[in-house]
């Protein structure tokens, strides 16, 4: 969970406010209404706060893992609700995963390719092996984002 505020631009407000007001209109009363119910007023802000950020982070996600989000507000809506994304904690998680990955894959660099086969290991779960001049880098890649499974050298 993000320790500073989050501070968003006019069109990342923009998106994620219509997002929550879509959904408040069709949530029940429970719970989930009255956090949704709370966060509203919080995107009205120039900053969320943390307990904002984690809130939001779910309903983004999910808006633009559906496409809803560049459906309903276009290129330009989707990019600016994925930058705020990758702001939230689960998004900064998946980048900072993907960082990782990217940096093992270096030991990879300047060595002439052996192998590379990509397997199904679940639903939406792949696991992706390289093989370069004796190393190799096993990647899982599944919704929660890229991550390393072994480096072997």
């Amino acid at each position: 969970m993000p320790t500073d505020p989050i501070r968003l631009s006019p069109e990342e407000r923009d998106v994620a406010a219509a997002e929550v007001e879509a959904v408040l209109a069709l949530a029940q009363p429970g719970e989930y209404r009255e956090r949704l119910e709370r966060l509203a007023p919080a995107l009205g802000e120039p900053e969320l706060d943390a307990e904002s950020a984690e809130e939001l982070d779910t309903l983004l996600g999910l808006a633009l893992q559906s496409g809803r989000v560049r459906a309903l507000y276009g290129p330009g809506g989707e990019q600016a609700a994925l930058r705020l994304y990758r702001r939230l904690p689960t998004g900064a998680g998946v980048a900072a995963s993907a960082r990782e990955v990217s940096e093992a894959l270096g030991a990879l660099r300047g060595r002439e390719l052996d192998g590379a086969s990509i397997q199904a290991v679940g639903p939406g779960a792949f696991s992706l092996t390289l093989r370069a001049g004796g190393v190799d880098v096993a990647v899982r890649l599944d919704r929660q984002g890229a991550r390393l499974a072994t480096v072997e050298v």
